[in-house]
């Protein structure tokens, strides 16, 4: 089976460097985070600036290099290359809140790299440079404020973590290869998988929670069933020539989205384990992101990538409305 993807079109003005994080959202706009230090938000539909004549927060002086939506849309977190978390309220368009991370503040206080925002909207989770996970509130009154440390018991960098949609678990995926499953109500780590050698640069769940899929640089996709312990490898993916930088699975659970530093996009049957489209780009893909809405009958949705050129760009399934 092959499935056709066509491009919709470009964001109205590019960031001015490569774009290394792009989210698309249930309000049906897209956020992007830059090395140039910008966030924006776009319209879906047309790839305009939304709100129309509304500012976007100052750029940063560094690159931004995490970025977290909430489900509703209502608020997003994202963080810099130097550890400072910001929480943007996308309803007022307001930056209500920022943590300098790298302040020390403690003995045991590192910078955060990679974000994440419970999908209860109370909490988020930060990693970074000592494999920990640190559980802190999102709250505008203490935003950044440590609740809970989880320790997978390695000190090795922690590349990206991820909620479950259902909010019981964190993932985190580090520079060495390993995930590790926290179990959230307990603190606990549940599981680690090994299915790596090298940088994990990406994680994604899928809707239900069940699964999880992995993107590294050994140039291989993997998806672990976080049902099933110990193990849970359930397939690997294999296509892409260079590092895998991003990836999704789509809202529905079939398909598995992938960008790479091969200035490729694939598309996934997870089902059948194979790729079943490739798009060619023009510069490295950093990010990708499914529409979060169901596709309509016959459809098989819609993505957005972005990456090395600073653009944002659209897709959508060919023969039937995204």
């Amino acid at each position: 089976m092959s499935l056709a993807f066509l491009h919709a079109h470009d964001c109205s003005e590019p960031h001015t460097d490569s774009v290394w994080g792009v989210t698309w959202t249930s309000a049906d706009t897209t956020l992007s985070i830059s090395a140039d230090g910008s966030i924006k938000q776009w319209s879906a539909a047309s790839g305009q600036h939304h709100p129309p004549n509304a500012p976007f927060p100052p750029p940063h002086t560094l690159g931004l290099v995490s970025l977290s939506v909430a489900p509703d849309a209502k608020c997003a977190i994202y963080n810099s290359i130097e550890g400072l978390t910001s929480l943007w309220d996308l309803t007022t368009g307001e930056v209500t809140a920022k943590f300098e991370s790298y302040v020390r503040s403690t003995d045991d206080a590192e910078p955060s790299w990679s974000v994440s925002l419970n999908p209860n909207g109370e909490t988020y989770a930060s990693s970074g440079g000592s494999g920990n996970v640190f559980i802190r509130s999102a709250q505008a009154a203490n935003f950044g404020e440590r609740l809970t440390t989880l320790s997978p018991g390695r000190h090795k960098f922690g590349m990206y973590c991820s909620h479950s949609p259902d909010g019981k678990r964190i993932a985190m995926s580090s520079e060495t290869g390993q995930i590790y499953i926290f179990d959230l109500e307990s603190s606990s780590l549940a599981t680690t998988y090994t299915s790596h050698a090298m940088h994990v640069r990406s994680l994604a769940w899928s809707p239900d929670s069940s699964l999880l899929l992995s993107a590294s640089d050994d140039k291989r996709l993997v998806l672990h069933d976080v049902r099933s312990s110990p193990g849970g490898t359930v397939a690997s993916f294999t296509g892409h020539s260079s590092w895998v930088l991003s990836t999704d699975i789509s809202p529905d659970g079939r398909l598995g989205l992938s960008g790479s530093a091969d200035k490729t996009i694939k598309v996934w049957d997870i089902g059948a384990r194979a790729a079943v489209s490739t798009i060619q780009d023009t510069g490295e893909v950093w990010s990708v992101s499914w529409r979060p809405k169901l596709p309509g009958p016959g459809s098989v949705g819609a993505f957005v990538s972005a990456g090395e050129d600073g653009m944002v760009r659209w897709w959508r399934g060919a023969g039937g409305a995204a």
